[in-house]
């Protein structure tokens, strides 16, 4: 059985409380302490009810390897943000949504590599490694509002550029993709 990337395995059996865990055991909680999701992160998102913002599609366990998010479905997984400077804005902006793994998550996603497509039919690949070892963002909120198509919404892959300066270069800066409207997983 292939290990789902977004969806790390668990240790086969949880500490006991009040019993000392070995260092072993111990430095594996915290390296999975990131990926311990609540349980609905993980859940199929239920059949969208409003306008389709965005679809995984590709090696996805979500039927029929489709998995169409609405607002209200990004909206319900946890939600974060970033306040970091870009090429795009002349001032630091507040950039808030769901991480990109969870939402990769939610839709099953098993591939090694992301294809974003924008509105305008840009195309950026995003490697896997990308989404789990940065706090990338789908963002959905600019400063707290939604993002009209006219303000590169109403969503943006956006990086964590203030928390790493490694991401700062042009590499990074592309697969911001804006507009975005799918995700093919490969």
């Amino acid at each position: 059985m292939q290990q789902n990337p977004f969806r790390p395995a668990l240790p086969a059996q949880p500490p006991v409380p009040g019993r000392p865990c070995s260092r072993r055991g111990a430095a594996l909680t915290l390296a999975l302490a990131p990926w311990l999701w609540p349980a609905a992160a993980w859940a199929q998102p239920a059949a969208p009810k409003g306008p389709v913002v965005l679809s995984v599609s590709g090696k996805v366990k979500s039927p029929p390897g489709r998995a169409d998010f609405d607002m209200a479905a990004l909206a319900a997984l946890p939600q974060h943000h970033h306040t970091t400077a870009t090429p795009w804005y002349r001032e630091a902006r507040k950039f808030s949504g769901p991480l990109l793994r969870d939402v990769l998550a939610a839709a099953g996603a098993q591939g090694q590599a992301l294809r974003a497509i924008a509105l305008n039919d840009y195309r950026v690949d995003i490697p896997v490694g990308d989404v789990q070892r940065f706090d990338v963002i789908l963002a959905r909120l600019l400063d707290d509002q939604p993002m009209a198509v006219r303000e590169k919404g109403p969503l943006f892959v956006m990086y964590p550029f203030a928390d790493h300066a490694e991401l700062r270069n042009a590499v990074y800066f592309s697969r911001c993709a804006w507009q975005l409207k799918a995700i093919e997983v490969v």
